[in-house]
């Protein structure tokens, strides 16, 4: 099955929004094993969008699409579907008991022009919006299918996995099972390198890699009879991943650092302070991102200022004159002093040089201590982020707080 990615929207030509619906589409269409050769992007224009759509069925069997189901006249995605599958539009009263409920929980108003929104292509399989007004739908018929979705991400990706999945997989005989393997600390050059035979000679199960900032994710996947057959062909591949990868590997289908590490610090019920500088509190905010993070999470210091680190951290003046605020020694006095704070059982500290300015010779951008103090690891990790691009801070911020939520894992292994 051969798929499209046809995203409509003049904000997305002018480049007031990202385009995330599309990278978002594709990874999830290839994971199901459906390849996508096209992605077009078109405005809100009743004549190009036509000739979009036409375009994307001559070379594709299905066009998955987002955006233009709103209210409003320039919403045509729907009505360009009904036009290209010769079919009237009719009123669905689910669709509109369900937009009615949605105002009637926030208390507010609903217009009438709204009531578009529960307009559908005669035939159409309908996909209920539980984050938003605007339904989904699919329409097939000899062999094309169009599968017509929001443009909201929130709403549009819940969409795809409660609804959109289901649908596809029923095109196949085949069941599919994925696991994602995370990896930190090995570049996706790297993890290809000590991966290609395995990943060169696998085809079922597939390892596809997907690089982002800091880390590469594995996507292992498997296509059987049954999910018990998928899970005991994908078992296998993992272990040979783990057996190349070994420490790079981070987690098992998590869906980041922070999440495995604060995790592992609840399951072994183990609490945990932090002491930011250069991170200006980006650690503390992710721990938080985690669900029950309270359970393990009960003190971070903002520690940008010298006086702060000396007065509230107990860092010493000495430490500071001597071998100043970015350094090992003033590294691992801050995170002594707030795990004693704290009365934790570990302490991070993070001290560095986030630039553009304030580098030198001796100390450069880019160069950055993450201290932990702990009964079972204590230790200074240097790092020298070097990246020379525009968003170089927050690439340097970003890359040590993902090297923070790493030596935490590596401190629980001893717990």
């Amino acid at each position: 099955m051969k798929a499209e990615i046809l995203c409509v929207g003049t904000e997305l030509l002018l480049g007031d929004i990202i385009n995330t619906n599309a990278a978002y589409i594709a990874k999830e269409l290839a994971a199901i094993g459906i390849d996508v050769y096209y992605q077009t992007v078109v405005g809100d224009n009743d004549g190009r969008l036509k000739d979009s759509l036409a375009l994307a069925f001559s070379r594709a069997d299905v066009v998955v699409m987002t955006g233009g189901l709103g209210p409003t006249y320039d919403d045509l995605t729907k009505e360009t579907v009904a036009d290209y599958f010769h079919r009237k539009m009719v009123m669905d009263e689910a669709s509109l008991q369900s937009i009615e409920g949605f105002f009637n929980r926030l208390k507010r108003p609903m217009t009438e022009n709204n009531k578009k929104q529960a307009l559908m292509p005669e035939g159409a399989v309908i996909f209920p919006n539980s984050n938003g007004t605007a339904p989904g739908l699919a329409v097939s018929e000899n062999g094309k299918t169009a599968i017509l979705l929001p443009g909201p991400p929130s709403e549009m990706q819940p969409m795809f996995q409660q609804a959109v999945l289901p649908y596809l997989m029923g095109f196949s005989d085949k069941v599919l099972v994925s696991h994602n393997v995370r990896v930190f600390g090995m570049g996706e050059s790297r993890v290809e390198d000590a991966l290609y035979d395995l990943m060169k000679n696998s085809t079922n199960p597939t390892i596809a890699p997907y690089a982002k900032e800091g880390e590469v994710t594995l996507r292992v996947t498997a296509a059987a009879d049954t999910k018990e057959k998928c899970e005991e062909m994908i078992a296998p591949v993992i272990g040979q991943i783990r057996e190349v990868l070994g420490k790079y590997i981070y987690g098992i289908d998590v869906p980041n650092l922070q999440t495995a590490a604060v995790t592992e610090l609840i399951r072994k019920k183990i609490t945990i302070a932090t002491a930011e500088s250069c991170t200006g509190g980006l650690v503390s905010e992710r721990i938080t991102q985690v669900p029950g993070a309270s359970e393990i999470f009960g003190c971070g210091v903002c520690s940008y200022a010298n006086e702060i680190k000396h007065r509230v951290l107990g860092v010493s003046e000495e430490t500071l004159a001597k071998y100043g605020a970015v350094s090992e020694q003033t590294a691992q006095e801050m995170a002594h002093g707030v795990r004693t704070l704290a009365g934790a059982d570990i302490g991070i500290s993070t001290t560095g040089i986030a630039g553009p300015g304030g580098g030198t010779p001796e100390k450069p951008v880019g160069l950055v201590y993450v201290g932990i103090d702990s009964d079972r690891l204590t230790t200074v990790l240097k790092l020298n982020i070097n990246y020379h691009k525009a968003d170089e801070r927050t690439y340097i911020r970003h890359m040590t707080a993902q090297n923070v939520f790493k030596l935490v894992l590596k401190a629980l292994e001893n717990y």
